[in-house]
């Protein structure tokens, strides 16, 4: 097996994720790189609680302004540019699962969008599980963590 296939590709796009009033701790950083005809996503999360999933998307809109009193309203649903179905949006992302201590780390891969489609757009992190059915967004709860994704070179800080 060829070495290079082990190793995380740099990265193209970052977003840092901030958690909303209820979840001052929470913070954390995405970074997607292109690999194949996708995308791979790295996610590290900290202050995640309860332990357990949490729904994990890309939405729409580069926003994570609060509306009223819902927070990270402005990032729009879930980027999804075919008009299909939960969980088929492009933006749908396997979730997050937070352990007793607040971590949470995932790596995946999609070919559901490059590194450069979602430049601009948003990440959301939910209060609780996706159940992968209900329409239009998974029922995952409130948006409780956002942040946007924007262009990344290795070396930047």
């Amino acid at each position: 097996m060829d070495d290079s296939m082990l190793c995380f590709p740099p990265p193209v796009a970052r977003a840092f994720l901030r958690g909303d009033e209820t979840h001052p701790q929470l913070t954390g950083e995405v970074l997607l790189a292109p690999y194949g005809r996708g995308t791979l996503l790295l996610a590290r999360v900290v202050g995640l609680f309860p332990a357990g999933f949490h729904g994990f998307h890309i939405h729409a809109v580069g926003s994570c302004a609060t509306g009223g009193d819902v927070p990270f309203s402005s990032a729009g649903g879930h980027y999804d540019l075919h008009g299909v179905l939960h969980p088929w949006h492009g933006g749908d992302l396997p979730p997050l699962l937070s352990a007793a201590n607040g971590s949470a780390l995932l790596s995946t891969y999609t070919d559901r969008f490059r590194p450069q489609d979602v430049i601009g757009r948003s990440v959301v992190i939910h209060s609780g599980p996706d159940d992968f059915s209900s329409q239009p967004a998974g029922n995952s709860g409130g948006r409780i963590a956002c942040g946007v994704i924007e262009a990344f070179s290795p070396g930047q800080s």
